[in-house]
């Protein structure tokens, strides 16, 4: 059955390829709309572009670094070069779908000229190219490795008593660091890049110029909507790769130590191909009639998720039943749970960030007074809405581990953990179509202000971009959901690895060693956001002392009589990003390496479940605040409490350039920080048991 993991991969990728012929055929627009959908795809290009030669020099280093270990008997030999194709399929699924994310915008303002629905449809399309890219190019990866590593130790013998799916699962666990790596960067680079735009053309286009959101005249707007497809596709993209190779390989190292063999591993590689046929076939059932309402547009959007997510809940079942037996049908029920809880954070994000619910109108109420009282109210919405997303994932946590027989066996408990967070990503292709077609319908909405098509296809964008601020929040939510449950499995993961070399671990609450890993874990989150939340703001700041010079400087400018300098926007954020995005980036992969030299293994246990646990409930508030902050700003824009211009409006654009940074840079990028550091002590755990300094 494992040969349908490959047959998986190949249907996603090559659906993915019809998807984007069939959107590179669609109607293009007129040659305004040509020519500012032209320089975004330049400017998304060279931004890239520099940011893969600058993490490049990254994977050389650390690949000569783990070439060292290995010769020094610390790794496998095959380590090194499995870092580096999980780094390079990770920034490939990003720049594929940013690729046609840049093709589809104009595409889809043009489709939206016809109907809401033909809108929906091309800027789905994008998103269901980035999905299916993403859970292809994973697949992929995985049965390579499998099918390569499965050879080599068939022609070469390993030691005895060392089990030959073990060996295979340790080697590919780590290449999930690569994965995360490239993932951090892109998130943190195109998080900082993109925000920093969108923050200084809003306070000076908006606010200081009273201009309408992507007015043609102001000089940020370009670099606005580049900054939506390297921060919201690209980055988003490198991210749930990540996430989704990550939770199938610790999964997999998980069966093994469970006792399960080659079937525990041919569980979650199969789930996942399964929900490669079951997104495909959910692409079918999202379309909209021509009412723009939030309502109709997410109940056209979840009936393509909730038809993937049955599918996978069927085919699951017979999967289990045949290939772990009558006796671990629990595990089943352990996916279950894992779908279950997927839906759920969905349905939670969506009533905390979308206009149509009471906490979204609440900030809307509070805009009446000014921006102090929409930030209070925005951020008092982001700390309530945790709760819902935390209970859930404690009950997922809860029923899988005791369904799959933890109470007898505490391998087979971590086991359905682990297969749950699979059943939670196993429609990933969809769901992340669902994300990623946001950031185009943004792009759309941008280009008919630009391009000065008639009101009603603006009206038509902004109601899919409004939707897209709810599946975007929705997506972030369930990225986070499944990273912990991702994470605890990888923690289960480090502690088999340090069983392997002979170590046990002893990480009581009581042990110091462990407590100093737990305030040091739970702080790294909040030293995160801080480093990218500082890093957005210098970087705002530089782009809008540009802008303001550029209204007073250039003649003509506000009359629409000359073009703005659009190049030196998308400049600045570039070399702003890419020098911001280092350290933030460094800080997850030195902290679990430094923290188990000085202190010791158990330490570093104590740290990633401190890092899960802060991490978790941080990144769920910071996406949730940022989404209300922004529909509650469209909300405005719909006419409510005097409409664009008025002070309401005013002060919602000032919670909304507050949200950017919490929802697109330092929120999404920590469910990688979490799980980057638990790749990281996997992979290090060998040479930080042989050099620390706490024997």
């Amino acid at each position: 059955m494992l040969f349908l993991a490959p047959v998986g991969s190949i249907l996603a990728l090559g659906f993915a390829f019809y998807l984007a012929v069939s959107i590179l055929k669609k109607d293009e627009g007129n040659e305004k709309m040509k020519e500012i959908a032209a320089a975004v795809r330049i400017g998304a290009k060279a931004y890239l572009k520099r940011q893969y030669m600058a993490v490049s020099l990254f994977f050389i280093v650390v690949f000569f670094i783990l070439l060292a270990l290995s010769l020094f008997k610390y790794l496998p030999i095959f380590v090194p070069f499995a870092f580096l194709t999980g780094g390079f399929f990770s920034g490939l699924s990003g720049f594929i779908g940013m690729t046609i994310a840049t093709q589809s915008s104009n595409r889809t303002a043009a489709a939206a000229m016809k109907s809401l629905n033909s809108g929906l449809r091309v800027a789905f399309s994008s998103g269901a190219v980035m999905g299916l890219t993403v859970v292809g190019l994973g697949l992929l990866d995985l049965s390579i490795w499998y099918y390569f590593l499965n050879w080599y130790y068939s022609a070469h013998p390993l030691a005895v008593g060392v089990d030959k799916i073990g060996a295979i699962t340790s080697t590919m666990l780590c290449f999930g660091m690569g994965a995360s790596s490239q993932a951090l960067f892109a998130r943190v680079g195109g998080g900082i890049f993109t925000k920093a735009a969108d923050v200084g053309a809003d306070l000076v286009g908006k606010i200081e110029a009273g201009i309408p959101e992507d007015d043609p005249r102001n000089p940020a707007v370009i670099a606005d909507n580049v900054g939506d497809n390297v921060g919201d596709v690209a980055g988003m993209g490198a991210d749930l790769y990540e996430s989704y190779v990550g939770s199938i390989v610790a999964t997999s190292a998980l069966g093994v130590a469970a006792g399960l063999g080659i079937a525990g591993v041919t569980v979650p590689m199969v789930m996942a191909a399964v929900g490669v046929l079951a997104s495909i076939i959910g692409t079918f059932f999202v379309r909209s009639k021509e009412d723009a309402s939030q309502p109709v547009l997410l109940a056209a959007l979840r009936k393509g998720v909730f038809v993937s997510s049955f599918i996978v809940a069927i085919a699951s079942y017979f999967l289990v039943k045949y290939t772990l037996g009558a006796q671990h049908m629990g595990v089943y029920w352990s996916v279950i749970s894992g779908l279950v809880a997927g839906v759920l954070i969905g349905l939670s994000t969506e009533y905390y960030t979308s206009s149509t619910f009471k906490p979204t109108k609440t900030i809307t109420d509070a805009s009446i007074t000014g921006p102090a009282t929409v930030i209070i109210s925005g951020i008092a919405v982001g700390m309530m809405s945790t709760a819902i997303p935390v209970l859930v994932v404690c009950v997922a946590i809860m029923a899988s581990y005791f369904l799959s027989g933890g109470a007898t066996n505490f391998n087979s408990g971590l086991y359905g953990i682990a297969i749950s967070a699979v059943g939670m990503l196993s429609t990933l292709g969809i769901t992340l179509a669902t994300d990623a077609y946001g950031p185009v319908a943004d792009n759309a909405g941008g280009n008919a202000e630009m391009s000065h098509l008639p009101p009603e296809v603006r009206k038509r964008t902004d109601a899919l971009d409004a939707l897209g601020n709810t599946t975007a929040a929705t997506g972030k939510g369930f990225a986070i959901g499944s990273a912990a449950l991702t994470a605890l499995a990888l923690i289960a993961a480090y502690r088999d690895q340090v069983y392997l070399f002979g170590k046990t671990m002893d990480l009581n609450l009581m042990n110091p060693s462990v407590l100093i890993g737990l305030f040091i874990g739970g702080m790294l989150p909040f030293l995160f956001c801080s480093m990218t939340m500082a890093a957005v703001g210098r970087a705002a700041t530089k782009i809008v002392v540009e802008v303001r010079r550029q209204f007073k400087e250039i003649a003509g400018l506000m009359e629409g009589k000359t073009k703005p300098d659009y190049a030196r926007c998308v400049n600045i954020a570039t070399v702003a990003a890419q020098k911001e995005m280092v350290i933030p980036s460094l800080l997850a992969i030195t902290s679990p390496i430094a923290v188990g030299l000085l202190v010791g293994i158990n330490a570093v246990g104590g740290l990633l479940m401190g890092a899960t646990v802060t991490g978790f409930v941080l990144a769920v508030m910071m996406a949730n605040s940022g989404g209300a902050w922004d529909n509650a700003k469209k909300y405005i824009e719909e006419g409510h409490h005097g409409g664009k211009g008025s002070p309401a409006h005013k002060a919602c654009v000032v919670g909304d350039t507050v949200g950017d940074p919490f929802k697109d840079t330092s929120g999404p990028s920590l469910n990688i920080l979490i799980k980057l550091m638990s790749m990281v002590s996997i992979v290090f755990a060998s040479f930080i048991i042989k050099n620390t300094l706490f024997k």
